[in-house]
């Protein structure tokens, strides 16, 4: 149970959303927000910009209102990336929003430039870029980013500023020791050990200078204790790790439905074809185990097969991923999925998703920006576990995670009704 909150600070000023990548899912995050802004297309898909909440039967209300959010108006962008072009010239050749959407929102584009960024090839093998910052020394390379977040809140004039994570997945890491406690990752810094990863350098940074820091990618970053141990030190929340966009998504709608009406489940084959950046990255074995641990990981936690061996102790669950260039952003899943009803007789269920990788991702990243910034301005820190709605793997501390979609939905908005009552 989370502990009761004492006050909410209010929105005001200018919250800076940064963000590690800025290829396609931060771009059309950043001209989403801006095309809303000058009423070029609606927020769907965003539960802070059209989302209700229910007080009582017959009643609810918007959450943008319920609780103090940040406004759209008063958001100021910035990230960093390995190829040095702006937002507008990203956003191009990302080719997820339509170029005259873009032309509409060229000069706020271009103002977005990428920050040099943190990368190592070790960790990322299938692209590299020109635009990255040269020291070799992970000490170094974090003092730098934490005088960039520096420089960001005062060139923009920010109240405050948090951070999501929108780059690339990195190669699988076991959480190890370096990862078990604060002093010894302290240590592995200072000895460059492999096991930290760039994404958790710039988790470390966002949480020295008080920014709060969303995972939207496999990766091991805040979830290692260390870093939830720097977390709490720093009074700062966090949140992860995954985006919950596309196809598991449909699994934390279906299993539930599986499970409620006591149908079983023989097998669920999934495979995707995706042909931008991020398929290129998951092409690489040791990414795309990362990744695929985090799609695993759904199935058993809606299901339990130990207290259903009967309905769901040997299932047969295969995920996998392949880059196919000619769909770019516009990914394609398909899922076949072997049920069993009355009497074990088998029946399937066939899902065949064509769904847009980044516009389902965009407004997840302005969600979370949003709520981890109430959630900071609310006292909370460490991990976010009402947070979970937005991710294939959540965050947990060691507690059983909750992947069902509507549960999760259940105890977010829980935690915004503890929230709005401490306003009152």
């Amino acid at each position: 149970m989370s502990p009761a909150i004492a006050s909410v600070r209010p929105a005001a000023g200018r919250l800076g959303v940064l963000t590690p990548g800025m290829g396609a899912v931060a771009t059309t995050f950043y001209a989403g927000v801006e095309a809303v802004k000058k009423d070029l297309g609606l927020p769907i898909g965003s539960l802070t910009q059209m989302g209700r909440i229910k007080l009582n039967p017959g009643k609810s209300v918007a959450i943008d209102g319920f609780v103090p959010l940040a406004q759209l108006e008063d958001i100021v962008f910035g990230g960093w990336d390995i190829f040095p072009d702006n937002a507008y010239q990203s956003a191009i050749k990302s080719n997820v929003l339509e170029r005259h959407l873009i032309e509409q929102i060229k000069p706020e584009l271009e103002r977005i430039t990428p920050m040099a960024a943190v990368f190592d090839p070790n960790y990322v093998k299938k692209i590299n870029g020109p635009n990255v910052k040269k020291s070799k020394n992970k000490r170094e390379l974090i003092e730098e980013l934490r005088s960039d977040i520096r420089g960001f809140i005062k060139a923009n004039n920010l109240d405050r500023c948090v951070m999501v994570w929108c780059a690339s997945t990195e190669t699988y890491i076991e959480p190890g020791p370096a990862h078990q406690s604060l002093a010894a990752l302290e240590a592995a810094i200072d000895k460059n050990d492999p096991t930290i990863p760039p994404s958790m350098l710039y988790a470390y940074a966002a949480l020295k200078e008080g920014v709060p820091f969303a995972n939207g990618a496999p990766n091991l970053t805040v979830d290692a204790p260390a870093i939830q141990d720097l977390a709490y030190q720093q009074q700062v929340p966090t949140c992860g790790k995954d985006f919950k966009t596309g196809q598991t998504l449909m699994k934390t709608v279906i299993a539930p439905m599986l499970r409620t009406r006591r149908l079983g489940l023989a097998g669920w084959f999934s495979t995707n074809i995706l042909g931008n950046r991020d398929g290129e990255v998951l092409e690489d074995p040791v990414s795309f185990k990362t990744k695929e641990i985090s799609k695993l990981s759904v199935l058993e936690s809606i299901l339990e097969p130990e207290a259903n061996p009967e309905l769901y102790g040997k299932i047969e669950h295969r995920v996998n991923i392949n880059y196919y260039p000619p769909r770019g952003d516009n990914k394609e899943g398909w899922d076949n999925i072997d049920i069993t009803g009355w009497l074990g007789y088998p029946m399937q269920i066939k899902v065949n998703f064509l769904c847009r990788d980044s516009i389902l991702a965009a407004p997840l990243v302005l969600d979370l920006a949003l709520f981890i910034d109430l959630a900071h301005r609310a006292g909370k820190s460490g991990t976010q576990h009402w947070l979970s709605f937005y991710f294939k793997s959540p965050q947990t501390e060691g507690n059983k995670p909750v992947h069902d979609l509507f549960e999760q939905l259940d105890n977010l908005e829980t935690e915004l009704k503890s929230i709005a009552n401490a306003v009152k």
